[in-house]
């Protein structure tokens, strides 16, 4: 169950590479797998969608190239 519940929040994760073309859809994107990493980790969806839409759009805008 523990290694389960670290591959899952892995995957989550990962969901943080598909940047999205615009702010709306970094946020969005970046709150969806914040959300469900965080569901699966037994956390707040709540927080997990706010920190995970931040990363994102954060990520987007400092790595630009990575995210196309």
């Amino acid at each position: 169950m523990y290694l389960r519940t670290w591959i899952l929040g892995l995957a989550a994760c990962a969901g943080l590479a598909a940047c999205g073309d615009t702010f709306g859809e970094q946020a969005l994107l970046g709150a969806g797998s914040g959300a469900a990493a965080a569901v699966v980790l037994d956390g707040s969806a709540a927080t997990g969608a706010v920190l995970g839409a931040a990363a994102n759009v954060a990520y987007c805008k400092q790595y630009p190239s990575r995210c196309r």
